[in-house]
């Protein structure tokens, strides 16, 4: 068991402000462009609301992929340098094709992107790597999860497109706990029709698209403190099967008022992948 995971088992819930999007019936654009590829605009009105996040260590074994869209995996790892981007490929791209293979019970797996972060401003401009996202949103949609598919393996789409396939993610710290703006997770059964709003995510090369989420009071949000380097949040972002799987995973990280003063920068890492069945 992480060393995380041996701390107190008795729950706890914080109160924190969640960035949702205010839906005015004009599609939102978030753009990403610049000459290092991080500059960002984005269009859309955002509310705070005060939402309570559940501590999911003591629960942790009841949160299944399948189920509320996310579970905590314990996953040491190899790697010694997450910014080393051949040792990423080597290394860490096989182990979490694994993870999540096994997690997923799909028959193949294929990591195809992955995103480092970090709260620091300086290490962002040093590393020229992105800030945590504080706003709640799902990576994919109904067009973007199966046109991805197509943008990246297309000679295989169509037949791949033929069954179920998934996108999940897989999130860790490359360095210290995380004690500062974690990842908090809406249970997937929580999630409504219409809390989602379809975004378009546009890039120098090509056009995305992402949902954001209207407020929904019936919104079950959890978090995993101080989650370590060994650890993995495993969560799906896109499932082609509406038969009654969890499809989504709303998410967003938060400032969590338990935080404390000097606490490090958050330094995060998420791994994108398809999952063919």
């Amino acid at each position: 068991m992480s060393q995380a995971a041996t701390q107190t088992l008795e729950s706890r819930t914080v109160e924190a402000a969640m960035n949702y999007l205010v839906w005015d019936g004009v599609k939102p654009v978030n753009a990403t462009g610049g000459p290092d590829g991080l500059m960002r605009q984005t269009t859309g009105r955002y509310q705070k609301h005060v939402v309570a996040i559940q501590d999911g260590r003591p629960l942790r074994d009841t949160f299944k992929l399948d189920v509320g869209g996310f579970e905590l995996a314990d996953h040491p790892t190899k790697m010694r340098d997450f910014f080393d981007a051949d040792e990423l490929r080597e290394v860490y791209y096989p182990e979490v094709s694994r993870l999540i293979a096994e997690r997923s019970g799909a028959a193949r797996v294929h990591v195809f992107d992955h995103t480092l972060r970090s709260s620091d401003e300086d290490q962002r401009t040093a590393r020229k790597i992105r800030e945590p996202v504080k706003s709640v949103h799902n990576d994919y949609t109904e067009w973007s999860g199966p046109q991805r598919v197509r943008d990246l393996l297309p000679d295989e789409a169509e037949q791949l497109l033929s069954r179920r396939f998934a996108i999940v993610q897989a999130w860790r710290a490359i360095n210290t706990p995380i004690e500062r703006n974690p990842l908090a997770l809406v249970d997937a059964r929580t999630l409504a029709p219409a809390d989602f709003i379809a975004s378009e995510r546009r890039f120098p090369d090509r056009v995305g698209e992402i949902y954001q989420f209207q407020f929904n009071p019936a919104h079950r949000w959890t978090y995993f403190p101080r989650m370590t380097r060994d650890e993995a949040l495993v969560f799906k972002v896109y499932d082609s099967d509406a038969g009654g799987r969890a499809r989504w995973c709303a998410h967003t990280s938060f400032d969590d008022p338990a935080t404390a003063v000097g606490a490090p920068p958050r330094e995060s890492i998420e791994i994108r992948a398809f999952a063919f069945f």
